[in-house]
């Protein structure tokens, strides 16, 4: 990756980040750049949420709107 790629991809993750934040959802920088890379790789957005969700009700930590 290119030095202005990388750039882009620090810049857009910081913006995921903000809206999480804005969001409520407790998700941290790190999980939220696992999550897009997955979303890159096809995996479909809906149902990594509903994963999201059901690990949290399982592990008792729920957050923000993802409850």
């Amino acid at each position: 990756m290119d030095q202005e790629a990388a750039e882009t991809a620090r810049e857009s993750l910081e913006l995921v980040f903000r809206m999480s934040n804005i969001l409520e959802t407790g998700l941290d920088r790190h999980t939220l750049s696992v999550l897009i890379a997955l979303c890159d790789l096809g995996l479909n957005p809906e149902a990594l949420a509903a994963v999201v969700k059901e690990l949290r009700q399982e592990s008792g930590t729920n957050h923000g709107s993802l409850r």
